[in-house]
C-alpha cells in the first residue's frame, strides 16, 4: 500500500473537521470562522462560506447530500443546503463540540459541552437532553437508531434516537482517558467474517472452509486483536446486564479512540470485542472506509495510519509538519483527506498493490492486507489464513505456501498428498526481517529476489546459495523438479534468459535478446520458450536450437498449455490471443492477463481476482483439419471443444478414411449410427475388401450426399446399391433417372415402393392409386379400410373378378367394420360364402334375414339361433332365449337358462317367477325324456321334482307377501290352506328361500284366526323349536300365551273331506296331502287351495287312452238326470256348469260304487275303471290331464258337477271356475303356467 498525493492546500487557521458530500464531488472544511468549500477532483477552493461569529468546531453532511449542518464556538449550529445557503440557525447554552446526521431519518444531532440537541426537518424546535460532561465526539448506527457519545469524562453513551441512554460505557482510564474520537463501521454486517479457526500468534494450523457470511440472526461475536497475543473468533455469550434485548442481537461494531492511547471495539449492547489496541500517540480522528474494511485514524504523531477493520496497523498515509485534527475517506473511493493543526488539507489516494501467487490451478492472494486467501480455480473452494500483519509477499509451490510479513517469513504445508485438499498447517518459521521485490518457494527452499541478486534459503532461515545477475531481474518462476532440485527460470532485464537449479551455483543462459523480459513460460516438454518483452512481442524460441520459431505483437502476458505442446496463449490489449503450432492466431475479448493454461481452461488474473476461463479449442483444432491432421485435431478437441466441433472432427476424418480417429469422436458425441457404419467398415475390411471407394460411397450416403454416394457405387460397379438407397430414400425419380431403362417390371417395382413411400409420408390416396396401378390391390384395400373411404372400396370390389377372394374378403371385412353390412353381404355373396354371410347377419343382428338364410339352408340353424338366443339372454329376455336355446336343440343352454333364472328368481324372493321357472323347467325335463331316451329315467324323476317345486313355491308367494308385506291380499281360508299345504309338503329338507318360521307364523294366526285352536297351538310349539326374527319375536310369544286360553280342538268346518271315502281327515295330517284312509291324494286348487272334489282313476289294463276317451264321449244316458248341464269348451278350458238344480247321482252309478270300496291295507290302491264304467261317464264329468309322452294321461271325476272346475290345458292346473276367471281378468293369462289368453297353442 503506497499513499499518493493528488493535491494540497493551505490556510491560516486550523482545520477542526472535514465532510464529504456524499457524492464525493465536495468536500466542506471547518476552518477558523468560516466553511470552505472545495473541489476534491482538483482541490479548487469553491466558495467560502460566513455565518459563525467564531471557530468552526465541527461540520457534517446529511446521507441525502440536501443539507450540511456546522457547528462553531459561537455556541450555534447553522443547516445549509447544497447549493451553499443557509437556511436555519439555533443555538445551544455552549460551544457545540460536535454534529451528526442520521443516516435513514437524517435527524441532525449537536453536541455541546454541556447537552445534546436533536433536530429534524419535521420539528418546529429542537429537543435537548442534557449531558454530564463534556461530549467531545457522536455517530450514528447505520439504521439510525441509536446514537453513540464520547465524553471527555471517559464515557461512552449510547442513546436512542429520542435521547434515552440505553448503554453506558466506563473507559478504565475515566477522566486521565478522554474519548475524543468514535465511530461505528458502516457496514452492519462483517462483510469479512471466515467461519474458521484463526491462527494463533499466525503460526498454528486451520481448517479449511468454504466463505460464508456471518447470519443476520447470529449474535454479536469476539472480534478483535490486541498486539500479536491469541484469541478466537467463535461467537460468545451475550451479557444480558447491558441495555435492552434488542441491543443484542445486533452486530453493530463501534471504534473508540482516547487519549488514553487506546484504540477499542465494542458492541452495540456495550461488551468490549477484544482487548484495548496501544496507539502510542493521543489520536484525534477516527474514521472508517465506505464499506469498513479499513480504519484511518491521525493525531499527535503528524501522521495519518491505516488500520484493519479490527486494529492492525498497516502503514501511514502521509507525514505531516502538525498534530492531524481530522481525516476522511471519499465516499466509495481510496481517496483520504487529511487536515492538520497549522491549516494544511492534503488528498492523497491509496494504492493497494496486488500480493499473489500461482501454480497451476491453485491461486494464493492477500485480503484486506493481512489475510491471505488460497483458491482452486477448478473446484472453487477457498480457505483463508489471517496473519493478523501486513502481508507483503505470497509465494505458491504444489504443497507449500510461503507468506512474508514485516518480521517473519511462514512457511506452510498441506495435510496430505491429496490434489483437492485445502487444509493447511505451519511447516516452519523464519523469524528474520527479509527485504526483497520478489519470493519464491520451493519444497526445501524459498528465494528472495532482490534486485540483482538471488538468495537461497532453507526453511530454517540459513542461506545456502547465492547468485549474482548481470542485470536487474525482472521476472521469476519455479519450473519444477525433483524435490531440493528444482529449476528456476530467470528474466533479466538486459534480455537474458537463464535456467538455474537450486542445488547448483552456476546458472545456464538459455538465451539471450535485446529487449527486456516481462515475462516467461517454458512448454512442458521442455523444448519451447516463450518469452513477452517490454515492448509487447510474444517470442518463441527453439530452446535446443535458440532458433526464433515465431513472433506475436500484443501482448502482455504468456502462457504454455499443460497438457499439449504445441499450444500456448497470450493476453494483450483486451483479447486473448491462442496459438497452435505454426498457424495463425486465433482471438477473442478478454480482460486482464492469462497466467495459466490448463487443458481448455485459462487462468486469467482481472484487478484483484482470478478467474478459470473454458475457453473451447475449436479454433486451432479446424486449423489442423484443414491440413487433414487428424491425430492432431483429436489431440487439440481433447483439451475441451463443443459437442458440433467433436462431431466435425469426426465427419472430416471419416471422410479422410481415418477410422481410429473417427471412432474415437463419434463415440465422445455418442453417436452409434456412425460408429455401427465404421464397425461394418472394420468387418469387411479384416474379410479383405479394399475398395475405398466403396467404403467412400457408404459414408456418403450415411452423411446425406447420395448423388456423390450414387456416383462411387457406380463407380466400384455396385448400382444395385444406388438403386436400393435411391428407393429406401424415395428418390423414385432420381431411380429412375439412374436406371435409365424401361422394364416394366422394374418400373411397377418402383411404383410399389413408391406407394410405400406416400403411405408412410401420409398421403394415403396417392398410395391406394399406385397401388392398384401396381397390381397391389390388398394394400390398397388396407389403406381404404383404415381410412373409412367406403366408396372406393365399393369401386375395388365391384372391379375385381370373384376368384380373387383374398382382396375381396378383405374389402368384406372392411365394409362390416364401417359400418355398411349390405355392401359386406354383396361382397359375400359375389364369392358365394355363405356361412360368412350368416355371421354377418349374426353379428349385425339382423335376425330376419339370418332366420329366412336358415329356412333355404338348414345347415346354419345352429349358428344362427344360438348367438340369437345368447343375444336374447344379454337383452334380459331369458324366456325368450331359453325358448331359442330350445329351438336351436340346445337342451343343456336352455336348461342352464332356466336354472340361473331360478335361481335369481329364488334369491331375490321372486316366487311367484321361481314357481313359473321351476314349471317351465320341468316341461323342459320332460321334452329332454321324450328326445333322448337315454336321459328318459333321470329326466322324469326330475320332471316330477321340479313339478313338486314349482307349487310349493307358487303356495309360498302368498305366503311371503302376507309376512312381508302390510296389507293381504287373500282371504284368511286361503292363507289357511296355503299353509297347511306347505306344512304337509315340507316333510323332508325345505327348498332354498322357503322359510318354515313364516310357514308355521301364518298357520298359526290364521287357525286361531278361524278356530282351529289345536292347529294353532301345534304351529306355535313347532316355531318355539326354530330361529324367530326379532321382529316375529313378541308376536309369536303372545300368541303362544294367548292360545292357551283357547279350547283344544278344532273347528269342524275348518276339516277336509275325502271325496273317495267320505272320510274326515285331522288338519294336522302325519301322511301329508292324502287320506288318512283310503290314501288317496288331495286335489287342490291352486287359487284357494281348498280340496276339490275330483277323485282320480286309472284305466283297466288293455284300454288305451284314445279309447277312453272316445268311450266317455258316448255319454250313455241316465234315468233320474234332467240334462241341464251346460259344456262350454274353448281353447283355454275345460268347463262344466249346473244352469239349475238337478238330481242326485243314483246309486246305481257304477264309478260310485266303485269308490265304496273298503280299504284295507295301508298301500294306496288307485281307482280302476273298466268300459262299461267309462261308457256310464258322462264327459262333461270327467277331466283330463293330457301329459305328452312317455308320461301317462291322467283322469279324474268330478263328485259335485254342480260344482264347476277349470283345468289349465297348459300346466294342468285345477281351479274353482270363478277364482280362475277372476285371474285371467285380472293377469290376462294363467296364474300358474303364464299361458296367454290369446295363445292358441296347448
Amino acid at each position: 500500500m503506497r499513499a499518493v498525493l493528488t493535491w494540497r492546500d493551505k490556510v491560516e487557521q486550523c482545520v477542526y473537521d472535514l465532510a464529504f458530500k456524499p457524492d464525493g464531488a465536495q468536500l466542506i472544511v471547518a476552518a477558523g470562522s468560516r466553511l470552505l468549500v472545495y473541489d476534491t477532483s482538483d482541490g479548487t477552493l469553491l466558495q467560502p462560506l460566513k455565518g459563525h461569529k467564531d471557530t468552526v468546531y465541527c461540520v457534517a453532511y446529511a446521507k441525502d447530500g440536501k443539507r450540511f449542518a456546522s457547528g462553531s464556538a459561537d455556541k450555534s449550529v447553522i443547516i445549509w443546503t447544497s447549493k451553499l445557503e443557509g437556511i436555519l440557525k439555533y443555538t445551544h447554552n455552549d460551544s457545540i463540540q460536535c454534529v451528526s446526521y442520521n443516516p435513514v431519518t437524517h435527524q441532525l444531532a449537536s453536541c455541546s459541552s454541556s447537552d445534546i440537541g436533536l433536530w429534524s426537518p419535521e420539528q418546529k424546535s429542537v429537543s435537548k437532553h442534557k449531558s454530564s460532561s463534556k461530549i467531545t465526539c457522536c455517530s450514528w448506527t447505520n439504521d439510525g437508531q441509536y446514537l453513540a457519545l464520547g465524553m471527555f469524562n471517559g464515557v461512552v453513551s449510547i442513546r436512542n434516537k429520542n435521547g434515552e441512554e440505553k448503554v453506558k460505557i466506563e473507559r478504565p482510564g475515566g477522566s486521565l482517558s478522554p474519548i475524543w474520537s468514535i465511530s461505528w463501521n458502516p457496514s452492519s454486517r462483517w462483510e469479512n467474517f471466515w467461519m474458521n479457526i484463526e491462527i494463533e500468534d499466525s503460526e498454528e494450523a486451520i481448517v479449511s472452509s468454504y466463505f460464508q457470511e456471518i447470519p443476520s440472526t447470529l449474535k454479536s461475536a469476539v472480534y478483535s486483536s490486541q498486539g500479536s497475543g491469541a484469541e478466537e473468533d467463535e461467537p460468545e455469550e451475550e451479557d444480558d446486564s447491558a441495555g435492552d434485548d434488542s441491543l443484542e442481537e445486533r452486530n453493530d461494531i463501534l471504534a473508540v479512540a482516547d487519549w488514553g492511547q487506546k484504540l477499542s471495539f465494542y458492541q452495540l449492547s456495550g461488551k468490549q470485542i477484544g482487548k484495548d489496541h496501544s496507539l502510542n500517540f493521543d489520536p484525534c480522528c477516527i474514521s472508517y472506509f465506505t464499506k469498513g474494511e479499513y480504519i484511518l485514524l491521525g493525531g499527535s504523531d503528524k501522521q495519518v495510519s491505516l488500520f484493519t477493520k479490527d486494529g492492525v496497523r498497516l502503514g501511514a498515509v502521509g507525514e505531516q509538519t502538525s498534530w492531524v485534527w481530522t481525516c476522511k475517506v471519499k465516499p466509495d473511493s481510496n481517496y483520504v483527506v487529511v487536515g492538520c493543526q497549522d491549516g494544511t488539507i492534503s488528498f492523497y489516494q491509496l494504492i493497494f498493490s496486488t500480493v499473489h501467487g500461482l501454480y497451476k490451478d491453485r491461486y494464493a492472494y492477500r485480503d484486506s492486507m493481512t489475510d491471505v486467501i488460497v483458491q482452486h480455480l477448478i473446484t472453487e473452494q477457498k480457505v483463508r489464513i489471517k496473519c493478523k500483519e501486513l502481508v507483503k509477499k505470497i509465494a505458491i509451490y504444489k504443497n507449500r505456501l510461503a507468506i512474508q510479513l514485516p518480521e517473519k517469513i511462514l512457511i506452510y504445508e498441506l495435510y496430505s498428498e491429496d490434489s483437492l485438499d485445502m487444509r493447511y498447517r505451519v511447516k516452519e518459521k523464519i523469524a528474520r526481517k527479509f527485504e526483497c521485490n520478489l519470493l519464491v518457494v520451493c519444497a526445501d527452499h524459498i528465494i528472495l529476489c532482490q534486485e540483482r541478486r538471488l538468495q537461497c534459503l532453507s526453511f530454517s532461515g540459513e542461506k545456502e546459495r547465492e547468485w549474482q545477475m548481470e542485470s536487474l531481474i525482472r521476472y521469476i518462476k519455479v519450473i519444477g523438479g525433483p524435490p531440493g532440485r528444482e529449476g528456476l527460470l530467470v528474466g533479466l532485464k538486459n534480455g537474458q534468459i537463464l535456467k538455474i537449479f537450486v542445488d547448483n551455483l552456476f546458472a545456464i543462459v538459455l538465451l539471450k535478446q535485446a529487449t527486456a523480459v516481462r515475462c516467461l513460460d517454458m512448454s512442458a516438454s521442455r523444448n519451447k520458450l516463450a518469452v513477452v518483452d517490454e515492448n509487447d512481442m510474444c517470442l518463441v524460441y527453439d530452446i535446443h536450437t535458440k532458433e526464433l520459431l515465431f513472433q506475436e505483437p500484443n501482448a502482455n502476458s504468456v502462457a504454455w498449455n499443460t497438457q499439449c505442446e504445441d499450444m500456448l496463449c497470450f493476453s494483450g490489449g483486451g483479447y486473448l490471443n491462442i496459438k497452435a503450432s505454426t498457424f495463425p492466431v486465433h482471438q477473442q475479448k478478454l480482460q486482464g492477463f492469462v497466467v495459466g493454461y490448463n487443458g481448455s481452461k485459462i487462468f486469467c488474473l482481472h484487478v484483484f481476482s482470478m478467474s478459470a476461463v473454458e475457453v473451447p479449442q475449436s479454433a486451432p483444432m479446424y486449423q489442423y483439419l484443414d491440413r487433414k491432421m487428424f491425430r492432431e485435431a483429436y489431440q487439440i478437441a481433447c483439451l475441451g471443444v463443443t459437442d458440433t466441433d467433436w462431431r466435425e472432427l469426426a465427419m472430416e476424418a471419416l471422410e479422410g478414411l481415418e477410422f481410429e480417429t473417427a471412432k474415437k469422436a463419434f463415440t465422445r458425441v455418442q453417436d452409434l449410427r456412425y460408429l455401427e457404419l465404421i464397425n461394418s467398415i472394420e468387418e469387411r475390411k479384416k474379410r479383405g475388401e479394399t475398395n475405398n471407394d466403396l467404403f467412400l460411397a457408404d459414408v456418403f450416403s450415411y452423411q446425406g450426399k447420395f448423388h456423390e454416394a450414387a456416383k462411387l457405387y457406380k463407380k466400384s460397379g455396385h448400382e444395385n446399391l444406388a438403386l436400393d438407397m435411391y428407393t429406401e430414400l424415395r428418390m423414385f425419380e432420381y431411380a429412375k433417372d439412374f436406371l435409365g431403362s424401361e422394364d416394366p417390371k422394374e418400373t411397377k417395382m418402383l411404383i410399389a415402393k413408391q406407394a410405400d413411400w406416400a403411405r408412410n409420408i401420409n398421403e394415403p390416396k396417392a398410395a391406394v392409386e399406385m397401388y392398384i396401378s401396381a397390381g397391389e390391390h390388398c394394400k390398397a384395400i388396407e389403406i381404404s379400410g383404415d381410412h373409412g373411404w367406403v366408396d372406393m372400396l365399393i369401386d375395388i370390389a365391384r372391379k375385381l373378378d370373384k376368384a380373387e377372394r383374398e382382396p375381396l374378403l378383405m374389402c368384406a371385412h372392411f365394409f362390416k367394420k364401417l359400418d355398411n353390412p349390405g355392401y359386406a353381404a354383396e361382397t359375400y355373396l359375389k364369392i358365394g360364402d355363405l356361412k360368412s354371410l350368416v355371421q354377418l347377419h349374426v353379428e349385425t343382428q339382423r335376425w330376419d334375414e339370418a332366420f329366412a338364410l336358415g329356412e333355404k339352408h338348414p345347415e346354419f340353424k345352429d349358428d344362427i339361433y344360438v348367438p340369437y338366443a345368447q343375444w336374447l339372454a344379454e337383452n334380459d329376455r331369458f324366456e325368450e332365449a331359453q325358448k331359442a336355446f330350445h329351438k336351436a336343440g340346445r337342451q343343456g343352454e336352455a336348461v342352464r337358462v332356466l336354472e340361473q333364472l331360478t335361481h335369481n328368481a329364488v334369491v331375490e324372493s321372486r316366487f311367484s317367477d321361481a314357481a313359473y321357472y321351476y314349471w317351465m323347467l320341468s316341461m323342459q325335463c320332460l321334452d329332454i325324456a321324450q328326445a333322448d331316451p337315454a336321459q328318459k329315467e333321470v329326466m322324469l324323476g326330475k320332471f316330477h321334482h321340479f313339478q313338486h317345486l314349482a307349487e310349493l313355491y307358487h303356495g309360498y308367494h302368498a305366503i311371503h307377501r302376507y309376512v312381508e308385506e302390510p296389507f293381504s291380499f287373500h282371504l284368511p281360508e286361503t292363507l289357511f290352506n296355503i299353509s297347511r299345504f306347505l306344512l304337509h309338503s315340507l316333510t323332508k329338507d325345505t327348498p332354498l328361500g322357503i322359510s318354515k318360521v313364516n310357514t308355521l307364523f301364518t298357520l298359526a294366526k290364521q287357525s286361531k284366526a278361524l278356530g282351529a285352536y289345536k292347529l294353532a297351538r301345534h304351529a306355535y310349539d313347532k316355531l318355539q323349536g326354530l330361529q324367530i326374527p326379532a321382529r316375529f319375536q313378541k308376536s309369536i310369544e303372545l300368541g303362544s300365551l294367548t292360545i292357551r286360553s283357547k279350547p283344544f280342538h278344532d273347528s269342524e268346518e275348518l276339516v277336509p273331506l275325502c271325496y273317495r271315502c267320505s272320510t274326515n281327515n285331522p288338519l294336522l295330517n302325519n301322511l301329508g296331502n292324502v287320506c288318512i284312509n283310503c290314501r288317496q291324494p288331495f286335489v287342490f286348487s291352486a287359487s284357494s287351495y281348498e280340496v276339490l272334489h275330483l277323485v282320480e282313476f286309472c284305466l283297466e289294463e288293455g284300454i288305451t287312452d284314445e279309447e277312453a276317451v272316445s268311450l266317455i264321449d258316448l255319454e250313455a244316458p241316465r234315468l233320474k238326470r234332467e240334462n241341464k248341464w251346460q259344456e262350454i269348451t274353448s281353447n283355454n278350458a275345460q268347463t262344466l256348469r249346473l244352469d239349475e238344480s238337478m238330481d242326485s247321482v243314483g246309486e246305481d252309478d257304477p264309478f260310485t260304487a266303485k269308490l265304496s270300496f273298503e280299504q284295507g291295507g295301508s298301500e294306496f290302491v288307485p281307482v280302476v275303471v273298466s268300459r262299461s264304467v267309462l261308457r256310464s261317464m258322462s264327459r262333461r264329468d270327467v277331466l283330463i290331464k293330457r301329459w305328452p309322452p312317455p308320461l301317462q294321461w291322467q283322469y279324474f271325476r268330478s263328485l259335485l258337477p254342480d260344482a264347476s272346475i277349470t283345468m289349465c290345458p297348459s300346466c294342468f292346473q285345477m281351479f274353482h271356475s270363478e277364482d280362475y276367471e277372476l285371474l285371467l281378468l285380472q293377469h290376462t293369462c294363467c296364474p300358474y303356467c303364464r299361458r296367454r289368453v290369446d295363445d292358441p297353442s296347448p
